[in-house]
């Protein structure tokens, strides 16, 4: 299938321009990292978007009620089950942060840049290589530009994005996130985010003392959630990721709350993972209170769900990954078959065939406001981002 797509004359021609505009992709990724886009806050990116999806000759541009934008490659036809490529808006970092952009000779260096001003600025370079090269397809190809996928948004945009197609579920979905040109991503990470808090009376730290003190709770909870068996395969994981609570330092706190990811890449043990928690963040509330001074108020227990990403895979033999495989090589490199969470993760719970996929060039420090990009073979990226798109889109022979 790959082969054949290599020597189709219009296929060859979207390759020659995405590797032409390599500077304009980088130009493209820099402005884009330069918008600053929390979680939550994506609009002044999500309209840069609009305008480049515009100008490259996307049609049916438009931005959905959660603040996706949409356009359309192909005849739109409801029928025909459509290819989406997506990647996602929002970045780690906060309103608060710098997100400028420095260039060190094919080095980018700024706060998201890779993750994910790479992703997007590939989707609209792939975009406008089918549409200068007049790439023919069967099924249309819906270019989405998605919120909330990092951390808090909890896929908050592929999840509305995926409700619009219940009826017409699309032929296969393919995430642009990062860089990279080998890994596969087609085993989706499962994810479940807590806030736990403990509230109790408070009172003076002397004065008050022998009430049940919230913050012993968080740390006796801590610390047996430390000592949860965890595996490498599946791989299973539990961190605690912030803790607070507290006014002052003479005073027991009325609150004391922390933040907990537990991950797998299996979701009966992702779910024994829960149990596990729930069963010590009880224990340690009932133990604090059988400690507490006679007549004085218990310690009460919140558990909020704050995420919860599902898990699933599309098989290594499904024609979505074996056309991710064979691109792969097909750009001179061997592919790696890997698990992670991304957008991918909702139409893979969905049952619709899904990847992940870089999108070329090398990059470091992600999550870190020293993230950096490194343009090496990053076009070849975005071509085999284009092999698969136009696989699935089932192309005409040449």
């Amino acid at each position: 299938m790959i082969d054949s797509l290599l020597a189709h004359d219009r296929i060859r021609a979207a390759r020659a321009h995405i590797e032409r505009s390599d500077e304009v992709t980088l130009a493209r990724q820099a402005e884009l990292s330069a918008i600053p886009a929390p979680t939550g806050s994506e609009a002044a990116r999500a309209a840069k978007v609009v305008e480049l999806f515009a100008g490259v000759g996307l049609h049916d541009v438009a931005v959905d009620q959660v603040g996706n934008v949409h356009a359309w490659y192909g005849k739109r036809e409801p029928a025909a089950g459509c290819v989406l490529l997506s990647a996602h808006l929002d970045t780690v970092f906060g309103p608060e942060l710098d997100v400028s952009v420095a260039r060190r000779g094919d080095r980018l260096e700024g706060p998201g840049i890779s993750d994910n001003a790479r992703g997007l600025a590939a989707l609209v370079t792939l975009g406008e290589a089918m549409v200068c090269a007049r790439v023919a397809t069967h099924r249309p190809v819906l270019f989405a530009a998605t919120v909330g996928e990092e951390g808090s948004g909890d896929l908050r945009g592929v999840r509305h994005l995926m409700k619009g197609y219940s009826t017409n579920r699309p032929h296969a979905f393919i995430a642009l996130d990062g860089a990279g040109i080998e890994r596969i991503v087609h085993r989706a990470l499962g994810a479940r985010r807590y806030r736990i808090t403990y509230h109790g009376p408070g009172g003076h730290s002397w004065a008050a003392y022998g009430v049940a003190n919230p913050a012993h709770a968080v740390g006796k909870a801590i610390d047996l959630i430390a000592r949860i068996p965890t595996h490498h395969a599946p791989r299973t994981t539990r961190s605690v990721v912030r803790l607070g609570g507290g006014s002052s330092l003479n005073s027991i706190p009325q609150t004391a709350w922390f933040d907990i990811d537990l991950r797998s890449e299996d979701a009966r043990e992702l779910e024994r993972l829960d149990e596990s928690l729930q069963m010590i963040v009880g224990r340690t509330l009932q133990e604090e209170n059988r400690q507490r001074a006679t007549g004085t108020a218990p310690l009460t227990l919140t558990v909020e769900r704050v995420g919860d990403r599902p898990s699933g895979l599309t098989p290594r033999t499904h024609p979505l990954v074996q056309a991710a495989v064979a691109a792969t090589r097909a750009v001179g490199h061997e592919h790696q078959l890997a698990c992670a969470s991304t957008d991918a993760n909702v139409p893979i719970a969905l049952g619709v065939p899904a990847v992940a996929l870089g999108a070329g060039g090398r990059a470091g420090d992600a999550h870190l406001p020293t993230e950096w990009y490194e343009n090496d073979k990053g076009a070849l990226g975005i071509v085999r981002a284009l092999l698969v798109t136009v696989a699935m889109a089932e192309a005409p022979a040449a």
